[in-house]
């Protein structure tokens, strides 16, 4: 995996969508009527209508330029209406560049829980910067930074459950979910028989499980796929991926199939909870994950175990069931007696490293992290554990775990085992 993940989607522009799945980037492609999807990164869709353009999403604001400009090179129509699928960098940030110079803004709509994700993002902008930068680019000082404020052009139009309006003569329904965020938006519109499920559709395992990140909604998102599924959309636009144009069939299996496998994990793992209430990670490893041969439910970005631990933050509350873990000892308190136990670092380390030999790097990466924490200035451990992380990414399949361990291997080089 690259550090800019945009290194690898510009590999993947002239792909198929199931070739390239989350990561495929292009356009813009006319998917219907007077309407065009390109992606860059993430997916922007354009209705053009008898009054402007209704445009879903609108990119990341160092990427929506080239979002933009692709979609002028078919249309010079004003944008009349935007919406927001949801709050995140990549969806409503980069509205301003689409607009045409002396433009006012146009009407923005989306959840009314919109508002409220800025405010988190403005008070916790370093702790985000940090977490993304670790997501994507492999450490916090990596510069694989972007803004944690609110976006430049805000929403002025906001709904609760369900809004319907129509622009030019088209009709667009609106309707909430909750999926991978609370402010969701999933955007049908039955004259030109197009579906923007935003990020409830990505190619991928669905990112329900996103170590780093807020409490998301495996059960409701798969509602939202089957009442998407029921409208019987002909094309998807996609959050991320290349979109289906005029394939109601294989629309229709995509969402069943992804709410299928979202269904599945939440029961398998509520079953495993209510058989005792183990420790959690002990309910991890007994959860069996289903798999798939579909190209949009292969862990490329997110991947199924994580969304079994999202399901037990939800259901099973912060206490890991382990009873030291209730009130712990410091980590580097623990580790140091583990390493004085063992015989030092070296000794833990020459350990891990015969454990990863075997291929157990689950178990070497516990004794790997053990040495750092005891001695995290001596530059020879850190660079013993960063080979074990790095040899551990290289063997992942989600951007979610191989970015993770990376930044692992980059932080134990600094003598900051986690920060």
């Amino acid at each position: 995996m690259p550090e800019n993940p945009t290194d690898t989607f510009a590999s993947a522009r002239d792909k198929a969508p199931e070739e390239a799945a989350f990561y495929w980037n292009g356009g813009p492609v006319e998917v219907a009527e007077r309407t065009w999807f390109t992606s860059d990164f993430s997916g922007v869709t354009a209705f053009e209508t008898d009054e402007g353009i209704v445009l879903v999403d609108s990119g990341m604001v160092f990427l929506a330029p080239r979002i933009a400009a692709a979609l002028r090179s078919v249309t010079q129509a004003p944008i009349h209406t935007a919406i927001f699928t949801h709050g995140h960098v990549d969806h409503a940030y980069g509205l301003q560049e689409f607009l045409a110079p002396g433009q006012d803004p146009p009407r923005v709509i989306a959840h009314a829980a919109m508002p409220a994700r800025f405010e988190r993002y403005e008070a916790t902008a370093p702790h985000n910067q940090a977490v993304n930068a670790r997501q994507f680019g492999g450490a916090v000082d990596s510069g694989a930074t972007v803004p944690f404020t609110a976006p430049a052009i805000l929403p002025d139009t906001l709904y609760d459950d369900r809004l319907d309006l129509e622009v030019g003569g088209v009709r667009f329904e609106l309707h909430h979910a909750l999926g991978e965020t609370d402010d969701h938006t999933w955007v049908l519109c039955p004259d030109r028989d197009v579906l923007c499920p935003g990020d409830l559709v990505i190619w991928s395992v669905p990112n329900c499980g996103n170590p780093q990140k807020v409490q998301r909604y495996p059960w409701a998102w798969a509602d939202a796929l089957r009442e998407m599924a029921s409208a019987r959309p002909r094309t998807l636009a996609p959050g991320h991926g290349g979109p289906i144009v005029d394939q109601p069939d294989k629309v229709q299996r995509l969402l069943l199939e992804t709410a299928d496998f979202l269904d599945t994990i939440v029961e398998r793992t509520l079953a495993v909870l209510n058989d005792g209430s183990p420790p959690h990670v002990d309910v991890v490893q007994r959860v069996e994950l289903p798999v798939s041969a579909s190209p949009w439910l292969q862990p490329g970005y997110d991947e199924g175990e994580f969304i079994v631990r999202n399901v037990i933050r939800y259901f099973g509350g912060w206490y890991s069931g382990r009873p030291s873990e209730l009130k712990p000892a410091a980590r580097d308190a623990v580790a140091a007696e583990l390493a004085a136990l063992a015989g030092g670092p070296d000794a833990l380390l020459d350990r891990a490293e015969a454990v990863a030999a075997t291929g157990d790097r689950r178990l070497a990466s516990h004794l790997a992290d053990y040495a750092l924490e005891a001695t995290p200035d001596d530059a020879r451990v850190g660079e013993r554990v960063a080979a074990l992380y790095e040899d551990r990414a290289a063997r992942e399949t989600s951007l979610m775990a191989t970015n993770l361990f990376r930044s692992a291997a980059a932080y134990a080089r600094t003598g900051r085992p986690y920060a």
